[in-house]
This record gives C-alpha cells, structure tokens and sequence, in this order.
C-alpha cells in the first residue's frame, strides 16, 4: 500500500464470533494491522445505548423481538451487550467507529463515550447517516469527530458533510473515485470507506486517499 490508513474491523471479527459481540470485538484487536472497530448503537425500551445493527434480533440472534421493545437486560440475555460493555473490554488505543442507529439517544451516547474516552472522544469517531443525530451530536459536543455515512461522494453529499461540520464522509467504496476525493478534499473534509472484504479493493482505496478503512473478511486479515 502506498499509505497507512485506519484500519477498523465492521462489526468486530464476525468470522469468529457473532456480529457486534465481546467476542468479535476482541478477536478483531487481536489481528494484525486492526487498528479498531465499528460497531452500531441502538436504544433499548429502557433508554440504554446497546450495540446492535438490525432494528430486530431475527437475523443475527434467531428472534423476532425488536431492540427497542426488550430492555438492556432482557437483550443481554439474546448476547446484545450495552454499549458501556463494549467500551469497557476495549483497549484505550483501539480506534472506535461508533455508528448511530435511527434515534439511540444520543445523550445517553454521549455520556457513556465521554466517561470511557474522555471529554475530547480520544481514538473514536461518531458516525451516522441520519443527520438530525448528527446535529444533535454537534449540539451537545462540537468538537467531537463527526463522520457522514453515505453512498456516494456527490456535490450534495459533500455539502451536507460541510454543513453538519463533519471532520470526513464515510463512503461506500464503489463510489470512491479520484474526483469524489478531490470534491471532499477541496471541502476540507477526510474520507473513509466502508465496507472492503478484498484486500485489492483495500489497496486500492488506500492508494486513492482514504483515511480510514472499514474492513472485514479477509480485508481484515488472519
């Protein structure tokens, strides 16, 4: 590769435990070249932060419950750990992509972040694609690194990232190219890339500028 970027595990290391889990999250820092990883936030009926990608606990633990109709113990019970969990199994130097799910409470977000990572949010990003998350987030804590998830690098996409104040877009990789990274780099904003399984594909993503990576598979490593 031309240039080191981050690179953060999706999910954890999901060949080696479930998605979103202790277990992944820990196997992927054991991994050569893992810098960190991804993982996203939800809220439980409760109001506690838990870590959970899908709105329901079908695809990943084999039940039909919805996140937000259970509390945080009863998902700790399907292996849906809370987002302090999470913070406190991971090392201090491990870099975090913490994604935002639809609404999760960003206060209670915060708050854990802050009490793990401190008040400058050391070696961790705030991603999302809902924007009023976004703007909520850079209410409570303007300084804190913001990233925009999207599909693309368009003129509307890196003005949207402008206008919420975000430090970098996170983008799928298909649509990187060498004129979507000028347009974000001539707006003063970083780039990232989700999600490389191929280690070509990350090679490639990397020699074109990106930042960071979020990788997995074999992209991840062994």
């Amino acid at each position: 590769m031309t240039r080191r970027a981050i690179r953060i595990a999706h999910r954890g290391d999901w060949r080696r435990a479930p998605e979103n889990s202790l277990a992944a999250f820990l196997a992927a820092m054991e991994l050569p070249g893992c810098d960190g990883v991804e993982f996203d936030v939800r809220a439980s009926a409760d109001g506690v932060p838990v870590v959970i990608h899908d709105a329901t606990l079908a695809r990943v633990q084999g039940r039909p419950d919805s996140v937000a109709s259970l509390t945080d113990a009863e998902l700790a019970t399907a292996g849906v750990a809370t987002l302090r969990d999470v913070l406190a199994v991971l090392p201090r130097a491990a870099f975090l992509e913490v994604e935002l799910k639809e609404d999760p409470g960003v206060e209670a977000v915060v708050a854990e972040l802050e009490a793990a990572r401190g008040p400058a949010l050391e070696h961790a990003a705030v991603s999302s694609f809902e924007v009023a998350g976004l703007r909520e987030l850079a209410l409570l804590r303007p300084r804190w690194p913001r990233w925009l998830n999207a599909e693309d690098l368009s003129d509307r996409t890196v003005a949207v990232a402008v206008d919420l104040d975000c430090e970098a877009i996170a983008a799928e990789w298909h649509a990187i190219d060498a004129a979507g990274m000028d347009r974000a780099t001539r707006a003063g904003i970083a780039v990232a890339a989700w999600t490389v399984r191929d280690p070509d594909i990350l090679e490639r993503v990397v020699a074109l500028g990106v930042s960071a990576v979020c990788v997995e598979d074999t992209a991840l490593g062994h």
